[in-house]
């Protein structure tokens, strides 16, 4: 077990022993096997979209409401999480998430109205699922130094690895029993996994460090440098933040319906997701290990340049096999960018502030997630078509290239970990 700050200055023992300690792995293990249960809610969405639609007699747009309801409880949640895990450590509200989460998925299936349904995911689903994802990151940052980069990509991936098993799981049930009948079964399997899971995580990192020198300060040693003031870097990194999800969420939401609707079904579309976040977990694995040698900024822009690319290609392409690659070398594009913004705050902005300041930055990438997924619907229900949909990501995301140039202009990362 690490010593903690207390009995560490009586032994004469770094005050920062517990970072990177065979105790950080196993607590990172752990989170990303919970995110990995406990964010299916935010894909499953996606791949009963078809059958809701169907069932409440709604459009396309109405029906991507209630994804965009799954998205704002989740940023929203990333912020209001954020600043409590700050003050209070991330156990309490893991033991909060898993009931919210497993409760959600219940309730989704008793319900007979649309609205409610999308209340249920928002404020259930969506709050529960955001635990898992900003807040985790920011606690397990702190359990880290020279592997920090990899350590945030790696407990983001747990909400990817979400989008590769789930989708494959439900689709089956979904085509033959119902999307009813699917949640219900997932509202089981997460309340006996999640909660036992969710004990292992009590310790909190040590909050007083007696005596500890700057070395030994991972706050002080590992430092980006910018002329930008932190308020003026945050507020960019929100903008930035916005765009680049706008531009994801067309495939990311919209792929299921889009196989439907070329005539290939829900089941293939499901693949598809699956193979584009199979590809996403890929990037993000691979992000950590560059942001570790380059620093966030240039990953996020590379991500963000690939994920440009990869929006393109989806308008010329729409034969299945074209649509399985294209799916794959999109996730392989775009998984690293939304980690890269909490180690870039991390950098460059102060630690203790680290929960909010995360949670923000996420609330922003959840927001374009949220409107990007809405705004798809609607162009679609507009035109009768997803090729202007691909336009308007396009636009997005070259507004997120032009912002993180900019930044990366007026910033420098003077210390490299290690």
């Amino acid at each position: 077990m690490p010593p903690s700050f207390s009995t560490a200055s009586q032994q004469g023992v770094s005050s920062t022993d517990y970072l990177d300690s065979r105790y950080s792995w196993v607590r990172l293990f752990v989170s990303v096997l919970l995110a990995t249960l406990g964010s299916g809610g935010m894909w499953s969405i996606i791949v009963i979209l078809p059958q809701v639609q169907d069932e409440f007699g709604i459009n396309r747009g109405e029906a991507s409401l209630a994804f965009t309801a799954v998205m704002i409880g989740f940023g929203l949640g990333n912020l209001i999480v954020g600043r409590l895990v700050d003050r209070f450590g991330i156990f309490i509200p893991l033991l909060l998430s898993c009931l919210l989460i497993s409760g959600g998925f219940y309730l989704s299936t008793v319900v007979s109205s649309f609205w409610l349904f999308s209340v249920i995911q928002g404020t259930m689903i969506g709050l529960g699922t955001s635990t898992l994802f900003g807040p985790l990151m920011s606690d397990i940052s702190h359990w880290f130094f020279k592997r920090l980069g990899i350590a945030i990509a790696t407990a983001a991936s747990g909400n990817y690895f979400a989008g590769c098993f789930w989708p494959l799981f439900i689709k089956d049930i979904v085509a033959t029993e119902g999307w009813r009948e699917a949640y219900s079964l997932v509202s089981i399997i997460l309340l006996a996994t999640m909660l036992p899971l969710a004990m292992m995580l009590r310790r909190k990192v040590p909050s007083k460090i007696p005596t500890a020198s700057a070395a030994d300060q991972p706050t002080q040693t590992m430092r980006g440098k910018t002329d930008l003031q932190p308020n003026m870097l945050q507020g960019l990194l929100v903008i930035a933040g916005i765009g680049c999800c706008v531009a994801m969420s067309m495939p990311q939401v919209h792929i299921v319906a889009y196989s439907d609707d070329l005539g290939y079904g829900i089941e293939r579309g499901a693949e598809m997701l699956s193979l584009m976040l199979a590809g996403g977990i890929v990037s993000r694995l691979a992000s950590g290990f560059l942001a570790d040698l380059f620093g966030g900024i240039k990953t996020l822009l590379l991500g963000s340049v690939l994920q440009c690319i990869g929006l393109i290609l989806y308008m010329p392409f729409d034969g299945l096999m074209a649509l399985y690659i294209i799916s794959f070398i999109f996730g392989l594009s775009q998984g690293g960018i939304v980690p890269s913004y909490a180690i870039i705050v991390r950098e460059y902005l102060p630690a203790h502030e680290a929960g909010q300041r995360v949670g923000l930055v996420i609330l922003a990438t959840v927001a374009g997630m949220a409107l990007g997924g809405w705004l798809s619907g609607l162009i679609y229900d507009l035109t009768q078509s997803y090729r202007a949909a691909f336009i308007n990501g396009i636009g997005w995301n070259l507004l997120n290239i032009g912002i993180m140039t900019f930044v990366l202009w007026r910033s420098r990362l003077t210390l490299q970990p290690g």
